[in-house]
């Protein structure tokens, strides 16, 4: 939702959330882009405009990368349009293409924000095992062909649980200025079969995530799989807070925005 048109719109009569997933292999992250580069809000407010009769403009819970998946986006937009709300799932599968679902819909008090409402977030990071690939998995997981030590990445990832500074998992281009304090709530790693793809899946539960966040963090549990650091080594990098002691980013594929909580 663009700032300066945010008033104007908050004049509506109603005010939408809808719970989103989509695929996003084909498109230059959510966040709206300027053409011809294609993001999913673009899709988004340009086919929902349709439906409800009015120019419609997106806040979002969470500003999704390139090629960074969701089962679990929240957006929220202001409309006079008066489409009932459990039938809006429908129209939208009408005018959106295969790769963007809309998968509820709700009417929100005029205050609600589907970005500053949020208190938490669950992202799942995918990583397929194995020494060849599969075609039907490899848009949606990291494949990673060596052996895993899983025991030590799951005790790796344990060292990130409690209110914490996370600098080191900040990437460059992020919000300036931002608070790198967060919660991390819940951290696990386990096994998933996914059409005869051995996935480890990593899922992290945390009040809010920086820029690049969950990569980082997969990224660096990974070379504790692979055996070239140890748990004290994680340890002593989180604590250094310098993302130049982490290595390069997991690939954005395996990344799922999964759920937000209000």
């Amino acid at each position: 939702m663009r700032q300066e048109n945010k008033s104007t719109m908050k004049l509506r009569r109603r005010n939408i959330a809808l719970t989103v997933a989509y695929d996003g292999t084909n498109y230059h992250g959510f966040q709206w882009q300027s053409p011809p580069r294609r993001a999913v809000q673009n899709v988004l407010e340009e086919r929902l405009s349709k439906i409800f009769g009015d120019k419609i403009e997106l806040a979002a819970a969470g500003r999704t990368d390139a090629g960074v998946h969701a089962f679990g986006q929240v957006v929220n937009f202001f409309t006079d349009g008066r489409i009932a709300t459990d039938k809006i799932p429908l129209a939208a599968s009408s005018v959106l293409p295969a790769d963007i679902v809309v998968r509820e819909a709700r009417e929100v008090d005029k205050n609600f924000s589907a970005l500053h409402s949020a208190k938490s977030k669950i992202y799942l990071y995918r990583i397929l095992r194995g020494a060849t690939s599969n075609p039907l998995v490899n848009r949606f997981a990291w494949h990673i062909w060596r052996p895993l030590d899983v025991a030590a990445m799951r005790a790796a990832l344990s060292v990130l649980v409690g209110t914490h500074d996370y600098s080191s998992f900040k990437a460059a281009g992020g919000a300036p200025n931002m608070n790198p304090v967060r919660t991390i709530y819940a951290v696990e790693i386990f096994d998933e079969q996914i059409f005869g793809g051995d996935c480890l899946t990593i899922k992290i539960h945390a009040s809010g995530f920086l820029y690049h966040m969950a990569r980082n963090i997969v990224a660096l549990t990974a070379a504790v799989g692979r055996g070239r650091i140890n748990v004290d080594d994680f340890r002593k990098i989180f604590d250094a807070r310098d993302r130049r002691l982490v290595p390069a980013t997991a690939p954005a594929q395996g990344l799922c925005l999964q759920e937000v909580f209000y």
